[in-house]
């Protein structure tokens, strides 16, 4: 199994004198400059020339039938000490750290809800993709629909579709493209990456996760859609009953990054008895 840009040495995530920078919620999801600016937009410069409605196809067609691996929900967690996410401008640091920071805060503040901390703690495995061969273009990242018009609000929108061929096609760059306004993002081909992913593989495996948490893992990279407002024309009566669970998710996933490590060991029995109860034993991936 070949490995791609497994980063810095992972036993850094969990050592008590890490040293990040605390961040004002203003200074999250900056696209302008920063030390990791240059790895950002290169992987979103490819992400945008090659992701296509006939690219997306083909990787629906290879990756959801999840005929690729079979392990469990925790080893594939734990596998992301393997992968630093080169689209996010605001850690440099492997996946696994911020799983567990997304579940633990949410689950500070919704007790009561463990499914929600489960979605937390397993939103981003879906990358795991990356660990299998994928470009890290086809994994991580905001995702937007294709086959229609890229929105202004898509992150380098101005300078990084210039060679998608998608954007010059009247088929496909209109606003509406192929679809039927208010049909709903079900029936929408968004960019194929970790969300996409995970979402078919929970499905495939029947895991038991509400409709709310499941349509969490699906759509908490759409960002222009979720923060900006963007393609409201193509959504249903479900798709607006849904987007505040996806808003009240994306406040958790982006903010908890900080440098409060949480205690990986001691934590693992507790979700490990989320994942007893609502994706046992060892998934098909």
């Amino acid at each position: 199994m070949s490995v791609v840009n497994i980063g810095p040495d992972p036993s850094m995530v969990y050592r008590p004198n890490l040293n990040l920078e605390q961040k004002e919620k203003s200074n999250y999801r900056n696209f302008e400059s920063g030390e990791l600016i240059d790895r950002v937009y290169n992987t979103y410069n490819l992400m945008h020339t090659y992701q296509t409605l006939d690219f997306v196809k083909k990787k629906h067609c290879e990756w959801s039938g999840c005929g690729h691996s079979q392990m469990t929900m925790m080893e594939a967690v734990m596998s992301l000490d393997r992968l630093v996410d080169e689209s996010d401008p605001d850690v440099n640091f492997p996946n696994s750290y911020h799983a567990f920071q997304t579940a633990e805060g949410i689950r500070k503040e919704h007790p009561d809800k463990d499914w929600f901390h489960l979605v937390g703690l397993i939103h981003d495995i879906g990358k795991n993709v990356a660990l299998w061969g994928e470009p890290q273009w086809a994994v991580v990242g905001d995702t937007f629909p294709v086959g229609c018009k890229f929105q202004n609000s898509i992150v380098f929108r101005d300078s990084t579709f210039v060679d998608n061929p998608d954007d010059k096609n009247p088929a496909y760059n209109s606003e509406n493209g192929i679809y039927e306004p208010n049909c709903g993002l079900s029936s929408v081909l968004m960019s194929w990456g970790h969300d996409e992913y995970l979402y078919s593989v929970m499905k495939f495996n029947k895991c038991t996760i509400p409709e709310e948490g499941l349509y969490m893992i699906r759509f908490h990279s759409f960002y222009p859609w979720h923060s900006h407002g963007d393609y409201m024309h193509l959504c249903d009566d479900n798709d607006l009953r849904l987007l505040p669970w996806v808003r009240k998710f994306n406040k958790f996933d982006l903010y908890t990054k900080t440098a409060e490590l949480p205690d990986v060991e001691n934590l693992k029995p507790y979700y490990q008895s989320l994942i007893d109860k609502y994706c046992p034993g060892v998934l098909k991936w």
